[in-house]
């Protein structure tokens, strides 16, 4: 009688090589981005919107009063639109594009596809901020040629005022994406998606300044504006983009520390909505 030969021995895991989350994040960002630009309606209205609205409203309130700088110069409708058409393109390339992509890919079985495969949960993450950061640069940059060539705002010429820019610019984004990955658990599939996510960022958008003067709002109303990162992305901006409003910088570095917080305490939502 002859014994039974052993079943060979599993392989055991090799690790990962060093690089490889990163590598494969930004190869996923690269298609995102791809993908991103291969939709029409998707790049008319997160990415062109703000520029016809930008359009829009300086034609339409040229004539408007929006007060004064530290200077005493009468501060124009396009000078007072830039910074807030900037914050919301931030809110609709991170927060409302990202939450309503990653609901479908999750409604349509993609997240569970994924999940079996050998792409890392961070890799696939970082292809989607990669590809928030690459649009809400390239719409940030069309707004500031086309505030300074079209409608003659004067851009800051000091490197202080765009650091500050720099940096309230990635605080916004990394913010708005990591809020749209968690809003992209609250539709149910899909199909409903873009109804349950794109009120929700009209709501955040009119009570943070973007369409009306924030200062005009109740004061009750601009308190609760404070608690999301759109409010403090816009007045920052708007600091740091128009060299004469430094007094509003106070009321700035209140909301940019709500958009690190914000991003902070949301950081749970990128695995949870993860498919296991």
């Amino acid at each position: 009688m002859t014994a039974a030969p052993l079943a060979p021995a599993a392989p055991r895991p090799t690790a990962l090589p060093r690089g490889r989350t990163l590598r494969l994040g930004l190869l996923s960002a690269a298609y995102e981005v791809r993908t991103y630009f291969r939709q029409p309606d998707t790049v008319f209205f997160t990415f062109l919107f703000p520029v016809l609205f930008l359009t829009i409203f300086s034609v339409a309130f040229s004539e408007g009063d929006f007060g004064r700088d530290a200077d005493g110069s009468v501060i124009s409708a396009a000078q007072y639109y830039l910074s807030a058409m900037v914050a919301a393109g931030v809110l609709l390339s991170g927060l409302q594009n990202l939450a309503v992509v990653i609901a479908m890919e999750r409604s349509d079985g993609t997240l569970k596809r994924l999940a079996g495969s050998p792409l890392p949960i961070a890799s696939y993450f970082l292809g989607k901020l990669g590809q928030v950061l690459v649009t809400a640069l390239l719409q940030s940059a069309l707004l500031l040629v086309v505030a300074a060539f079209v409608f003659g705002v004067r851009l800051p010429g000091d490197a202080g005022h765009w650091f500050t820019f720099a940096w309230v610019f990635l605080l916004g984004v990394t913010s708005s994406a990591v809020l749209g990955i968690g809003l992209s658990a609250l539709p149910r599939s899909g199909k409903t998606a873009t109804a349950v996510i794109i009120p929700i960022v009209l709501v955040l958008q009119f009570i943070s300044g973007v369409y009306l003067v924030f200062s005009q709002l109740p004061e009750w109303l601009q308190n609760v504006a404070s608690i999301f990162p759109s409010s403090g992305s816009r007045r920052a901006c708007g600091t740091s983009s128009c060299p004469s409003r430094t007094p509003r910088s106070r009321r700035a570095g209140s909301g940019t520390s709500a958009a690190s917080r914000w991003s902070s305490g949301s950081g749970w939502s990128s695995a949870s909505c993860w498919p296991v």
